[in-house]
């Protein structure tokens, strides 16, 4: 597996919310799901409201910018697997926005894959 470097995170950081989201809601369309269920994860995933996500979506911020203010949903832990190479949950602390990003990709991954909206949104068994 590659490891995470300082310099891959740093440019994760740089590149625009805005320009990247039209390349998820293409990806999960061809698999017949909706803008609105794409939202809902990302807004489960970042507390954003959709006012707020609307701003990303517009072109308003990095990816830096946009896991700075986001408050990460207590149970992304639970959000595990391979995504671009890269284990999700052996990325260190330190690149948090790296992990955050990939952890997004991986529920989008799930959302393109036709997996219910239950399972999507991790619960913690109780």
């Amino acid at each position: 597996m590659p490891k995470v470097t300082a310099k891959k995170n740093e440019q994760f950081s740089k590149m625009n919310f805005g320009s990247i989201y039209p390349h998820y809601l293409k990806r999960i369309e061809k698999h017949g799901r909706t803008k609105e269920e794409l939202d809902r994860i990302i807004m489960w995933l970042t507390a954003y409201s959709q006012r707020e996500l609307d701003a990303f979506i517009a072109g308003n911020g990095s990816f830096g910018d946009f896991f700075e203010g986001a408050k990460v949903h207590q149970n992304a832990y639970m959000i595990k697997g391979v995504v671009c190479g890269y284990r999700i949950e052996e990325i260190p602390e330190e690149f948090a926005l790296y992990r955050d990003c990939r952890r997004m990709e991986k529920l989008i991954d799930e959302l393109a894959k036709g997996r219910k909206m239950e399972r999507i949104l991790r619960k913690e068994n109780k």
